[in-house]
């Protein structure tokens, strides 16, 4: 769910310090030894919030947390860039929001906002370095931005940046729009993701 490094799967903001067992313990033995329900995951996340929290679908009984080894969040959260907040595309996105309080905990939408105005610098500033010729220096902008805290931020934006709405979406930042639709850009980046 983090496309940073070695950030929590969940909150993207804190560094993953602990394994969280994804369907937990309590719930399902047998799988606590399977490395595919092993996630990482900060000690807010999987102490405070989700603890042996896991919510299924009253029909027929699936995981309503999104599982990111086998699903892309982004099929089911969407990050509302002004607000910084997110909003559940899917039954399993909103128990994400819900469980982990993705929209309810104020360090994340300020630390979110944040790295909203530091992703535009990023790509800004790949793109003076990019027209100075300096290589270098632009693939450090780069390799830079996803090591950041709440990744999931720049990973929102290129994903918004191709959806038919973008120019709603991203109202009153043409420019930054422009520049997450330019391929070299694109291609730069997100082979770092």
């Amino acid at each position: 769910m983090a496309p940073g490094h070695q950030r929590c799967m969940y909150c993207g903001d804190n560094q993953g310090t602990d394994i969280d067992h994804f369907e937990p313990k309590s719930l399902a033995p047998v799988r606590t030894f399977e490395w595919l329900n092993h996630l990482l995951a900060c000690a807010y996340c999987n102490s405070n919030q989700k603890r042996n929290a896991f919510p299924r679908s009253e029909g027929d009984g699936s995981p309503l947390l999104v599982d990111p080894t086998l699903q892309d969040p982004l099929d089911h959260l969407r990050l509302v860039l002004p607000l910084c907040t997110y909003k559940g595309l899917t039954p399993q996105g909103e128990a994400c929001i819900d469980v982990f309080g993705l929209n309810s905990r104020g360090v994340l939408v300020h630390g979110r906002r944040t790295a909203y105005a530091t992703a535009k610098q990023s790509v800004e500033l790949w793109h003076i370095a990019t027209d100075r010729g300096q290589h270098s220096k632009a693939a450090e902008v780069a390799r830079v931005a996803w090591d950041r805290p709440l990744a999931d931020v720049l990973a929102g934006m290129f994903h918004q940046s191709g959806h038919p709405a973008a120019e709603l979406l991203f109202s009153g930042e043409e420019e930054t729009l422009g520049l997450l639709r330019d391929p070299a850009l694109r291609g730069a980046f997100l082979a770092r993701a």
